[in-house]
């Protein structure tokens, strides 16, 4: 099947079984009008944040506020990458802390692609999750010098072997089968799964627990102790904004967050023989070190789901599903990915989709938590959200109960950034940035020499490192 062929929903949304089945709205449910703890989003930040906090205090009246069906945003079009890395670097969080607070959040996030694993597999979520580490390689010689530096970087922290390495081309060429191999990196802690199952999942896992799921109902506009939407409004002592990228809709906060598109494509399941060529046997998630990210996953039943940036951005910060379906985009994200694994070449593709990610001003995820007004934010993933989703609510749910852990002063909690700029700034920033990194890309696999410019540039705004 071709690319014009393809389904348009996600791989992971479109295999569900049974299919979604959405929610009574808030307007058919009046006893949702009324809690202690009132969620918006029904993505991962917000199911983790019901989960832990019904597992706190069974107690808790906790309603869950979603627009559309829990899953419908990135956590059901993600590239299942549950990956032990938070956005932004070391030292930022350093600054916050100390180099040891630093350490403490990584290993954290680390915890949390396990914790993933272990509540999976407590409450019967088959979301086929496989702890296979990820594989990134470099394809050329800058890319091989930036690993270089990457691992020197991370042995001068404190990060052990068994955490994260360098391999040669030929260990890299053991885990996955592709071309133009000169090094490569593999993180250990972090593992593939499918995110809709996952999502959905969570979804029934807390709403047996006694937490109440609205769907269908939009919020429009928050404050201390209400939250207002088109099906009525709903008071709680305590409000959560769980919106991601979709913040920019909500009344006052449209330039909080960076809508950004991300893309992807699945192909058919794939023979035997070029399983054997791909290799990617115990399904660790894989990129390479461009600048432009990619990423892409062997799905439970052996195909690739692979990923890239499509179009940017949006003036005004709009969300539109012809960016999220822009067919040139996926047939460079195909064409990317036959490159990569040369034993693709001819493959057909059965799904492509988009959707988009949240960024804040600084790069840098954090959550917030206000008890005398009652609000808390998490979010901001910047493309990094299945593991840190998990650590963000489950420390969300301590703050709230106010419960003192280990996970409540790590230094990512109080981290906020200052909004975008007004456009058209914000449009001819990122605009011009995607363009200057794809143009570094192309140099320098056709020279083989280091793109200075796009380097700091990429340094910049990925807040440091990948």
């Amino acid at each position: 099947m071709n690319l014009s062929e393809a389904v348009t929903t996600s791989l992971w949304l479109d295999r569900l079984d049974p299919p979604i089945e959405r929610r009574a709205p808030l307007g058919a449910r009046p006893e949702a009008a009324d809690a202690d703890v009132a969620i918006i989003g029904g993505g991962f930040s917000g199911l983790w944040t019901a989960y832990y906090l019904i597992r706190a205090d069974p107690s808790l009246r906790i309603t869950l506020i979603e627009r559309d069906f829990c899953g419908f945003g990135a956590s059901g079009r993600n590239g299942g990458w549950a990956i032990g890395e938070v956005a932004g670097p070391l030292e930022w969080y350093a600054r916050r802390a100390t180099q040891a607070e630093a350490m403490r959040l990584a290993r954290a996030v680390f915890d949390a692609v396990d914790e993933i694993g272990r509540v999976s597999e407590a409450e019967g979520v088959d979301c086929h999750y496989a702890k296979g580490g990820t594989i990134r390689i470099a394809r050329n010689r800058p890319q091989a010098m930036r690993q270089r530096d990457e691992i020197a970087h991370h042995r001068a922290w404190g990060f052990t072997d068994d955490e994260i390495r360098l391999l040669t081309a030929d260990e890299a060429t053991d885990h996955i089968g592709a071309s133009r191999v000169h090094s490569g990196i593999f993180l250990a802690p972090s593992a593939a799964l499918d995110p809709a199952r996952l999502v959905r999942g969570l979804a029934e896992v807390v709403e047996r627990a006694g937490v109440r799921i609205v769907e269908e109902t939009a919020v429009t506009e928050f404050e201390s102790g209400r939250v207002v939407t088109d099906q009525g409004d709903v008071r709680a002592e305590v409000v959560v904004r769980a919106t991601e990228a979709y913040t920019r809709d909500l009344k006052g906060h449209r330039r909080n967050l960076l809508p950004v598109y991300s893309l992807m494509v699945a192909t058919e399941p794939l023979t035997s023989a070029q399983l054997a060529e791909v290799r990617l046997d115990h399904r660790p998630t894989f990129a390479d070190d461009r600048f432009m990210v990619i990423y892409g996953q062997r799905t439970a039943d052996d195909r690739i789901a692979f990923g890239g940036r499509g179009v940017p951005y949006l003036f005004g910060s709009r969300i539109a599903r012809s960016a999220e379906l822009h067919q040139p985009s996926h047939e460079l994200i195909a064409g990317t990915l036959v490159d990569l694994l040369p034993a693709l070449e001819g493959i057909g593709f059965t799904h492509r989709w988009g959707g988009v990610l949240g960024i804040p001003r600084n790069w840098i995820p954090g959550l917030t938590f206000d008890r005398r007004n009652g609000f808390g934010v998490l979010g901001g993933y910047v493309g990094e959200g299945v593991a840190a989703s998990n650590l963000a609510g489950r420390t969300m749910a301590e703050l709230i109960v106010g419960d003192d852990t280990d996970r409540t002063s790590l230094p990512w909690v109080g981290a906020t950034a200052r909004r975008w700029e007004p456009e058209p700034l914000r449009w001819l920033g990122i605009r011009s940035s995607r363009t200057l990194l794809a143009a570094a890309d192309e140099r320098e696999d056709t020279t083989d020499r280091q793109a200075k410019l796009a380097y700091t540039v990429s340094r910049l705004l990925r807040g440091g490192g990948r």
